[in-house]
């Protein structure tokens, strides 16, 4: 595909999540913005606020992504944004902020006319954060004789629709109706991804990709822990939002049979959706036992206490990548995980694999490990992908 006369990356994503803690998704957002600020070819940012889009210029997006990063302060929220009610402080603030920074916005219905007054014809459309994917988005772009590129990251709402909140299957099956029959390119974070995409499409198939995601590991710093972590016993983490797919119950389900001389476990993530009844067994937890949860760990302080662990544990229905696993190989950890292609994909031969069928498996490797720390396994036979070589793959292709 020939170089697009711009690229225009959807921020929606980024815009609505400010204030949040940072999911994988909202990483790959970030990592799209940060690399193409690298670059001198014409970039344009857009973003639906509540009341319509912003259109920010190159250094509008260096505005934004300054703000993100932390390097400059939130603005004070504007009249217009403290309209709508029931809006965080946070997201008040960073609308207000684009529209001081935007080249151009405009009400819902000027979207095409705002993008033919600003972007030349043949722009090329980047979405990679699963936000914005609307009729009103993808005709406006098309409109403006643009190009769409969409990254799906998995169709877990559409082949695995227990594990999703109420009233998001529908609307995640709208959004792949839309990419099927509009995108002219789809990114792919994995073979696998792609297979069960494709599979989901009830039309056309778009033209595609395959580029696994970069790894972006903050440097692992002790010193950002609470006190008391890292134990000083052997343990193991679980890392994530804690929602039925990520499959936490295993695990107490595992420690409860490993009963008094279990290791440690911590778990580590915000408490997600649908998941009562691991939360009552959370909240039953005895204070100082073998299972502890953390939910607000820095970026660096959780990277230490990956590295420090006897072992990751990933017993994850089903991933579209498996980001928290391929960063804990990274750190040097060991990994014991579900037997899911995905997995082995994007691992290979580095972690060890282990059927939910089979729980004594788990707990047989469980054991050794505990039993085999500190281990002298070298932190450099996991080869991660690479952020350089995931861009130089898309963006010859958009």
């Amino acid at each position: 595909m020939a170089e697009p006369a711009a690229r225009l990356l959807d921020l929606t994503r980024s815009l609505r999540r400010v204030g949040r803690g940072a999911t994988g998704v909202d990483r790959v957002e970030l990592a799209y913005l940060s690399h193409l600020l690298t670059g001198d070819a014409p970039l344009f940012g857009v973003a639906r606020t509540a009341l319509g889009y912003v259109l920010l210029d190159r250094d509008g997006m260096r505005g934004f992504h300054d703000r993100l990063e932390g390097r400059v302060p939130w603005g004070r929220a504007d009249l217009l944004s403290r309209l709508p009610r029931g809006r965080s402080v946070a997201l008040t603030q960073a609308e207000s902020d684009l529209r001081r920074l935007a080249r151009g916005r405009c009400l819902p219905a000027g979207l095409p006319s705002l993008l033919a007054r600003h972007l030349p014809p043949g722009f090329a459309y980047l979405n990679v954060g699963h936000s914005n994917l609307t009729d009103r988005v993808l005709g406006g772009v098309k409109k403006a004789q643009g190009r769409i590129a969409v990254l799906i990251h998995d169709v877990i709402p559409l082949d695995h629709p227990a594990y999703q909140r109420l009233g998001t299957v529908a609307p995640f099956r709208a959004k792949i109706d839309r990419v099927s029959a509009q995108a002219d390119l789809v990114i792919y974070n994995s073979q696998d991804t792609r297979q069960r995409s494709e599979a989901q499409m009830r039309g056309r198939i778009p033209p595609a990709v395959v580029a696994h995601l970069g790894l972006d590991l903050p440097g692992p710093d002790g010193g950002e822990l609470p006190a008391g972590l890292p134990p000083e016993l052997p343990y193991f983490v679980v890392v994530g939002t804690i929602e039925p797919r990520k499959n936490h119950g295993f695990l107490l389900d595992l420690w409860q049979q490993m009963g008094p001389n279990a290791p440690l476990l911590l778990i580590c993530g915000a408490r997600g959706w649908n998941n009562s009844a691991v939360f009552d067994r959370l909240d039953r937890l005895p204070p100082g036992g073998s299972v502890r949860e953390f939910s607000s760990l820095s970026d660096a302080g959780l990277a230490a206490l990956v590295q420090g662990a006897a072992g990751m544990l990933f017993p994850s229905h089903a991933e579209g990548f498996g980001l928290p696993p391929a960063e804990a190989l990274s750190l040097g950890s060991r990994v014991l995980c579900n037997d899911l292609p995905v997995l082995h994909e994007v691992l290979g031969d580095k972690a060890v694999y282990a059927a939910l069928s089979e729980p004594y498996s788990w707990i047989r490797t469980i054991e050794e490990w505990a039993a085999s720390v500190p281990d002298p396994r070298p932190a450099t036979t996991f080869i991660a992908p690479t952020w350089a070589e995931h861009f130089k793959t898309v963006l010859k292709s958009t």
